[in-house]
């Protein structure tokens, strides 16, 4: 990971989960705790309600419904949102994106937030962390009814929210999301490689990554 020249960026996208904010409360509820709920739901085993549910999510990767709330509860007849409630102590940021972010707000780049997750995961997150206070926009994927793995999805995005492509950085920890902003034209894209605190970093093939803000922090 070489040094950001700032001077060729005036806007910053910014994903949520996983790139500001710790990964870990969305693997814990994906992984642990919705299929312990699931399973008492279905009366049956953990592991069995995990495979099903994994199956599930493995044939909506990519599209609007994998990101959906509103899909989940009506598929699980579970309360998502409620069970997110239950484990919101463990929403946070992840290491210096604060810093990072009010940085970026000094010397002038517009920071725009944008995020595959559902308004009400959103409006949850923000009500927890207050990120929105150190962004100048704050935009769902579900406003456009289509997901940032769409190559689409960033005319749309430009279209409601002017932006340069050659001029725009994009941090993301979601490689499909990367390729379809390179598709699009977005000029600058980077990786994140500790999305999750608690687990290793991930290796990054087709895209330059940072595990902490501080090394292309704004000067």
């Amino acid at each position: 990971m070489t040094a950001m020249n700032w001077t060729d960026i005036d806007t910053v996208l910014l994903d949520m989960d996983g790139t500001l904010l710790d990964l870990r409360f969305d693997n814990y509820f994906w992984q642990e705790h919705l299929p312990a709920m699931y399973a008492q739901r279905l009366r049956t085993n953990v592991a069995e309600a995990r495979a099903k549910l994994f199956s599930h999510m493995k044939e909506l990767e990519g599209t609007l419904d994998w990101y959906c709330l509103d899909y989940w509860s009506a598929s699980l007849e579970l309360d998502v949102l409620g069970l997110k409630r239950e484990l919101a102590h463990m929403i946070g940021f992840r290491p210096e994106a604060q810093r990072f972010l009010d940085a970026l707000g000094q010397v002038g780049k517009h920071r725009l937030l944008v995020t595959n997750a559902h308004r009400d995961v959103l409006l949850l997150k923000l009500e927890h962390t207050l990120l929105d206070r150190h962004l100048d926009k704050v935009v769902s994927a579900h406003d456009f009814r289509k997901p940032k793995e769409d190559p689409s999805f960033w005319d749309d995005l430009r279209q409601a929210h002017c932006f340069d492509p050659a001029r725009t950085l994009l941090l993301d920890d979601n490689p499909q999301v990367l390729q379809s902003a390179r598709e699009f034209g977005i000029a600058h894209l980077l990786g994140i490689t500790r999305p999750d605190s608690t687990r290793e970093p991930k290796e990054w093939a087709d895209f330059p990554a940072v595990e902490s803000f501080l090394d292309i922090l704004p000067r």
